[in-house]
C-alpha cells in the first residue's frame, strides 16, 4: 500500500517506498519459499472473477489476521510480490500462505513495484529511457518468476504499479510506455496477463491516449486512483469501451485503518470489477494463450507463425518445409480435439486434403481426408457449425456455386456434407470460425468480387440468415484471415494483407462492424496465403 499514490499527493515520507533498502531485495530473498503446512486445493488465476470491495496492505497480513477479516465486507486483497521498489518486507506471504487464502475465498491481486519512470523523483531505481525495452522484459521475467514462487499460475494478472510522473515530460511519458508495452508483451510470452497501476492524472492518462496506438501492447487489465470514495469502475476519464468488460480496479480510498474480527490494519480501499479473459478458440500454435497469425513463405515454402501478445505480434516461430506444393492452407482449431492447433490443406497437383494435427507448438504428420478437392474453392473451417462439439468446414463448389457444409466427426474425417445454399459464386475470401453475432452460431465473413463490400452471414441451424454489409473497399487487400479472437476481448478478429504495400492489418470486430484498422506486421508483399 505505501507504494501507491493518491491522484493528489504522495504518502507521507515515512511510508514511501524504500529504494534503498530494497535496492538488493530480490537477492535477500523477500519473497520467500513455501512453508510446510497441509495439503491444499490447487491455486486458480488471480484474481479470477469478482466484482465488489478489496484493500491492500503494506505487509500482507498473517493467515490468521485473514481469517479474522473474513468479517470485513472485503474478499479481494493485492499483495505487493516483487519488485526493486517494494516498500515492505513480506514475512507471511509465501506460497502456503497464497493457498490457504484462495481456499478461504479470497481473490489475489499481486502487485509489482519495480523501475519507476525516468521523471518520478522519489524513487532511486528509476527507468533508463535508452533500455526501457530491454528493462521491461527483465522486469517481467522477474516478475513470473516471483509469481511461480508463490504458486501463482499462468493466466494470473501481474500488475505493475507506476508511480505518479511528470505528464508534461514527452520523453518520459515514451519511456514508461515503452518499457509498459515490453513488459506486457513478455508477461503474454511466458502465459501471464499484465495488469497497470497508476494515478488518473498522469500513467492512467497516458495509457489511454496509447490505447489502439499501433505496436503498443497495452496492459490487458487497469487499475486506477482517484480517492473519491465512490466504489465503481467507471471514470470520465477512461473512455467506456477501453479495458471493457470486467477489466478494471480503482483504488478509492487512501490510508486509514480498520478493525474487523478484532483485527485492526492500516489500508487503502479498492473496487474491482474483474474476470479472466476469455480464451482464444482457436489458432494458439505457440501455447501462450494468445492467437498467431501464420504464413508460408513462398520463396522457401516454409510455414512460420508470429506468434500474438494480444495487439500485434512477437517472435517467429517455423513450423515446417515444403509447403509450397499446398495451394490452399487453413487454420482448424482442434479439428481431432487432442488439445493442439491444427492445420488442413490442399494438394493441387492430386486433390488430396490433408490434415496436419497440432501438438501444441507445431504440427507433426498428416493424414489424408480424401480425394477431389480441385473442384472446390474458399475452403474454410467454420468452428463448431452443427454444435455437436467438433469442428466443420464449408467449401464453394466451383461448378454449381453452392456451399457444403462438411461436418467434422473428431478423428480427422468428416460426415457427410451437407448443401447450404448456392449463389456463393459471387463471393470470395470466405472467412469462418466465429460467434459475429454473439448468438452461439457459427457466421461467415465474405467479400463480394464485384464491389468489394464485405458482409457477414449470420449463421443458423440449417444455414444462414440475411447478409449484413459490413464493410467497403475491401478489394485493395487478400488473404483475409479469421486469427480466433486476437486480443481476447470475447469478439472474433480479422486480418488481411494490403495489396498495394505489403501491410498487415487487424481488424476488430465491435459487435456490429468493424473497428479502424491497426498496422501489425510489415513485408507480407509475397507472403501468401496468411492463415
Amino acid at each position: 500500500m505505501n507504494s501507491r499514490v493518491s491522484p493528489r499527493a504522495l504518502r507521507q515520507a515515512a511510508r514511501r517506498i524504500l529504494a534503498g533498502a530494497v535496492a538488493s531485495a530480490l537477492g535477500a530473498g523477500l519473497v520467500l519459499a513455501a512453508t510446510s503446512g497441509p495439503a491444499l486445493a490447487a491455486v486458480g488465476p488471480q484474481p479470477g472473477t469478482y466484482t465488489g470491495l478489496g484493500f491492500d496492505a503494506c505487509t500482507a497480513p498473517t493467515s490468521a489476521q485473514m481469517q479474522a477479516w473474513q468479517a470485513s465486507p472485503y474478499r479481494a486483497i493485492v499483495i505487493y510480490f516483487g519488485g526493486v521498489n517494494r516498500g515492505c518486507a513480506q514475512p507471511a506471504l509465501t506460497a502456503q500462505w497464497v493457498a490457504e487464502q484462495t481456499a478461504a475465498g479470497w481473490h489475489l491481486v499481486p502487485m509489482y513495484v519495480g523501475l519507476q519512470a525516468p521523471c518520478q523523483d522519489t524513487s532511486e531505481v528509476r527507468i533508463d529511457p535508452a533500455q526501457a525495452a530491454a528493462q521491461g522484459v527483465a522486469q517481467a521475467d522477474d516478475a513470473v518468476a516471483q509469481a511461480v514462487n508463490l504458486g501463482l499460475p499462468r493466466e494470473s494478472v501481474l500488475v505493475y504499479d507506476m508511480e505518479d510522473y511528470d505528464g508534461g515530460d514527452a520523453a518520459c511519458t515514451q519511456a514508461v510506455l515503452t518499457f509498459m508495452s515490453a513488459w506486457t508483451a513478455r508477461l503474454h510470452d511466458t502465459g501471464y496477463l499484465s495488469g497497470f497501476y497508476s494515478s488518473m492524472a498522469r500513467g492512467v492518462a497516458d495509457q489511454v491516449a496509447a490505447y489502439d496506438t499501433p505496436g503498443y501492447v497495452r496492459p490487458d487489465y487497469l487499475d486506477f486512483a482517484r480517492w473519491d470514495g465512490v466504489a465503481t469502475v467507471t471514470d470520465p476519464g477512461i473512455p467506456a469501451g477501453y479495458w471493457w468488460p470486467k477489466r478494471r480496479m480503482k483504488q478509492h480510498v487512501g490510508p486509514h485503518n480498520e478493525t474487523w474480527g478484532g483485527v485492526t490494519i492500516n489500508i487503502d480501499g479498492d473496487y474491482l470489477d474483474v474476470a479472466p479473459l476469455p480464451t482464444t478458440p482457436f489458432g494458439d500454435f505457440t501455447g501462450n494463450g494468445w492467437s498467431d497469425v501464420g504464413y508460408r513463405e513462398p520463396a522457401t515454402g516454409r510455414l512460420h507463425v508470429y506468434g500474438g501478445n494480444g495487439t500485434t505480434l512477437s517472435g517467429r516461430v517455423t513450423l515446417g518445409a515444403g509447403w509450397n506444393g499446398m495451394d490452399t492452407i487453413i487454420r482448424a482449431g482442434n479439428f481431432d480435439r487432442s488439445g493442439g492447433e491444427d492445420l488442413i490443406a490442399r494438394e493441387p497437383a492430386t486433390g488430396y486434403l490433408w490434415f496436419y494435427p497440432g501438438n501444441g507448438s507445431g504440427v507433426t504428420g498428416r493424414f489424408n481426408l480424401g480425394a477431389g478437392w480441385n473442384g472446390f474453392r474458399e475452403i474454410t473451417a467454420i468452428g463448431d457449425y452443427n454444435r455437436d462439439g467438433f469442428q466443420d468446414l464449408v467449401a464453394v463448389e466451383i461448378s454449381t456455386g453452392s456451399l457444403y457444409l462438411y461436418p467434422g466427426r473428431g478423428s480427422g474425417a468428416f460426415s457427410t456434407r451437407i448443401r447450404l445454399g448456392g449463389g456463393w459464386n459471387t463471393v470470395d475470401e470466405l472467412n469462418g470460425g466465429g460467434d459475429f453475432t454473439g448468438d452461439g452460431y457459427a457466421d461467415l465473413v465474405a467479400r463480394e468480387k464485384t464491389t468489394g463490400n464485405l458482409f457477414l452471414y449470420p449463421g443458423t441451424t440449417g444455414g444462414f440468415t440475411t447478409r449484413t454489409q459490413v464493410g467497403a473497399g475491401w478489394n485493395t487487400m487478400r488473404d483475409l484471415a479469421q486469427v480466433g479472437d486476437f486480443d481476447r476481448d470475447g469478439r472474433p478478429d480479422l486480418v488481411a494483407v494490403q495489396k498495394s504495400t505489403g501491410y498487415l492489418y487487424r481488424y476488430r470486430w465491435l459487435g456490429t462492424g468493424f473497428a479502424t484498422a491497426i498496422r501489425i506486421g510489415t513485408g507480407f508483399g509475397s507472403m501468401t496465403p496468411i492463415i
